[in-house]
């Protein structure tokens, strides 16, 4: 490894506009970090958070953009029993993805699935990481119940779908034009929703309702995920589009028997993290090694372009997952 990579930093929060192309020095692995050469790093909203000033780094990690990465290990801490240097990964990554190296902790790298170039592979991490946890371990969605997914467009959405369905659940999901809607039908859903022409709320009442609802909306969408569910149904909030403060009537919940829940990843410790990646290898990894399911790819970027990653992602224009060629 060089001394000095490039990199993109926040230079102030603001727009796309403030991420610049600089130098920093190469970040070296500790106790049981790998040190990544990055090949492709993954775009996801949180970056844009974080551009913006409204998401802050846990404490210790890169102030750099960029939490998902895939790339071939260029050096191992102590502690490091896999991966090895010279193997491919991709890997989820507490922040710095949007440079030439980056350092993670191993238990957050997983191998690159068979056939998959790395392009697709940076893909995974965040995405699979956060639909994984909470659709499966913390919604627990099963075989045969009703699923819905807001936004199911995007890189969580077009996940979701795809997991859903081929976990035997019955998928719905909202998306915002004809087009976004056509790519959630081809992906698995059983119904997708425009939600400029049609309400959710009644598209479902009328199926029985939501056994869980994946929710990054919010705002009013949260009382009308209240009305969408099934008894005993499961409302499971990742992100807010809108605010994330509501006026909610909590009778609906006890005399329907329904949960509110959800989570933030980042902040999660890296034992957590680590487990999420081994129940992720063990139960999603041999779906995507054999192409039953796979990353939605809408464009690519080269690493100096950040700012134009962020723009497309913020016209919600995109369908799917962008990302930032870096070599």
């Amino acid at each position: 490894m060089t001394d000095s990579m490039r990199a993109v930093e926040i230079s102030e929060p603001g727009g796309p506009e403030v991420l610049r192309l600089t130098d920093r020095p190469v970040p070296q692995p500790g106790h049981g970090e790998v040190v990544i050469e990055v090949a492709w790093a993954g775009v996801n909203r949180p970056d844009a958070l974080q551009r913006a000033g409204r998401y802050a780094p846990p404490a210790g990690a890169s102030d750099l953009p960029g939490l998902e990465a895939s790339g071939v290990v260029a050096a191992v801490g102590p502690g490091v029993t896999w991966p090895a240097v010279g193997d491919a990964v991709c890997a989820l990554l507490p922040g710095g993805g949007y440079a030439e190296y980056v350092a993670t902790p191993a238990a957050h790298c997983l191998p690159v699935p068979e056939g998959m170039a790395l392009r697709e592979a940076a893909c995974l991490p965040e995405t699979y990481f956060t639909v994984w946890s909470n659709v499966f371990q913390r919604g627990r969605l099963a075989a045969g119940e009703r699923f819905l997914v807001h936004g199911g467009s995007s890189g969580i959405g077009t996940t979701a779908i795809q997991l859903a369905h081929v976990m035997g659940a019955r998928v719905f999901a909202t998306a915002g034009s004809a087009e976004k809607c056509a790519a959630c039908l081809s992906l698995g859903a059983e119904r997708a929703i425009n939600y400029r022409e049609e309400d959710f709320v009644e598209v479902l009442r009328a199926e029985g309702g939501a056994d869980l609802i994946l929710d990054m909306v919010g705002g009013d969408y949260i009382p009308r995920n209240v009305k969408t569910l099934a008894d005993d149904g499961r409302l499971v909030q990742i992100a807010f589009l809108q605010s994330p403060k509501v006026e909610l009537n909590f009778v609906h919940l006890m005399v329907r028997r329904l949960t509110i829940t959800g989570s933030t990843l980042r902040p999660q410790s890296v034992e957590a993290k680590a487990r999420i990646a081994a129940s992720l290898r063990e139960h999603v990894w041999p779906l995507l090694d054999a192409g039953r399911i796979a990353p939605v790819m809408d464009s690519e970027f080269p690493l100096a372009e950040a700012a134009a990653a962020h723009a497309r992602m913020e016209s919600s224009a995109h369908v799917g997952k962008m990302v930032l060629k870096v070599r």
